[in-house]
């Protein structure tokens, strides 16, 4: 490791590069602390320290929505218009003729699209927020419909500049520039909720019992990240630059566990979201009947046992159903076949489509199973503990973790190859 880290000082432009990357995301931090000036700050962080997605989307901003601040929506916005997009990969056909088959001129029309489809995801995002607020007596009924106006532009403009910001620090390849937003949002928190945690009157054993607990969670994250099934795969004839090699040539097609990564979590908040924001906006509506379903809604979901429930449902089925949108085993199986691979034992085409589906499944229960558990996992600990204020596991587990072993692979990817430029 301290090998390593010589390589990198050395390096003078490994070096500007990570330079680079570390200034972006003291932009995003100081933009987290610039607050717009509507909202009562005290009625704010009550609202978040009482509702726990809420809580959990402010630690994905890096508390920019707890501030109310210019990037308070995060990338959010755009996390969503890509899932949006990807959907619509298996409905449209020439979207997935873009995405796919296209090269690099169709990715970067997806790219674009998914861009532009941001904008109009942020305004809704923040039209939705700002109702909340406006119902929960956070904005005050005085602030006229301009000012909502100017905010809505304002925050916004903040998503699109993350999202610019994000790109310019992909090109640096040095990480993906998106997750490493969030990675900072959510490093930053950490500090202030260990303290929170410290100075809280939970005894010190179970601060132990915490700590410990943290450790065990991140190494069963990184061992699920990491882990995946490799399938044999031959090759009787083999075509590479023009060559043909003639023999059984073996490699193996690798199956990750956990092949979603962190979307089901995020997607699966997005929709948990939206019908407390709907109830509490209806709660206050003059007809009887449309008042007293929003309550029974609003209650339910502030319902942690309902909740929770919920989550952990929702988690496990969107794992499968994205697994299925970015592995597609028929797809794999006519490209093995078309380049003359076989799985050893099964038959290539619809046989080996049917087997991959059959392994993929199997893994794909226990990657759903583990994500849905640390999804949950904070909110079991704060049932055994009655301490919100250090929450081990979840979604901010699993993005740190994914983030520092992608950017790590890619600093290494770019130390190997300046050892081979060397040579």
């Amino acid at each position: 490791m301290l090998k390593k880290v010589k390589q990198i000082l050395r390096d003078k432009e490994l070096r500007s590069k990570i330079l680079f990357v570390t200034a972006m995301l003291l932009v995003f931090r100081l933009m987290a602390h610039i607050p717009i000036p509507i909202v009562d700050s005290v009625k704010l962080d009550a609202l978040f320290r009482s509702n726990q997605l809420l809580g959990m989307m402010n630690v994905l901003t890096g508390s920019g929505m707890e501030n109310f601040s210019l990037v308070m929506l995060g990338v959010g916005p755009y996390i969503t218009a890509s899932i949006i997009m990807q959907l619509f990969t298996m409905i449209s056909p020439k979207i997935k003729e873009m995405y796919h088959e296209s090269g690099e001129e169709g990715r970067r029309k997806f790219n674009q699209i998914t861009r532009l489809m941001t904008v109009p995801l942020a305004l809704l995002s923040g039209f939705g927020m700002i109702t909340l607020l406006r119902s929960k007596a956070v904005i005050d009924a005085s602030v006229g419909n301009f000012d909502i106006a100017v905010t809505l532009i304002l925050i916004t403009a903040g998503t699109v500049l993350l999202v610019w910001l994000g790109e310019l620090i992909t090109e640096k390849k040095i990480g993906n520039g998106i997750s490493l937003i969030i990675f900072a949002g959510i490093v930053s928190g950490l500090p202030m909720s260990a303290q929170q945690t410290l100075n809280s009157a939970i005894p010190l054993p179970t601060v132990f019992g915490l700590a410990a607990m943290a450790v065990v969670v991140v190494m069963a994250v990184v061992f699920i990240t990491e882990a995946q099934r490799n399938i044999p795969v031959s090759y009787a004839k083999r075509t590479s630059g023009g060559r043909t090699t003639q023999g059984n040539i073996s490699t193996f097609l690798p199956l990750r566990v956990n092949s979603a990564g962190m979307i089901p979590i995020i997607f699966a908040m997005s929709i948990m979201l939206f019908p407390g924001i709907i109830a509490s906006f209806l709660v206050g509506n003059s007809n009887p009947s449309i008042a007293s379903a929003a309550t029974y809604v609003s209650n339910l979901f502030a319902n942690q046992t309902f909740y929770s429930g919920m989550y952990f449902m929702m988690v496990f089925l969107f794992t499968y159903f994205y697994t299925s949108i970015v592995f597609d085993p028929q797809n794999v199986a006519e490209n093995l076949q078309k380049h003359g691979g076989f799985v050893p034992g099964i038959r290539p085409g619809r046989n080996t489509a049917e087997y991959l589906e059959k392994v993929l499944s199997r893994i794909t229960f226990v990657g759903a199973l583990f994500l849905a558990s640390v999804a949950v996992l904070p909110q079991l600990v704060e049932a055994v503990t009655y301490n919100s204020t250090f929450s081990v596991g979840g979604a901010s587990v699993l993005i740190v973790v994914g983030v520092v072993l992608d950017t790590i692979r890619q600093i290494d990817s770019q130390l190997t190859m300046r050892d081979y430029e060397q040579i």
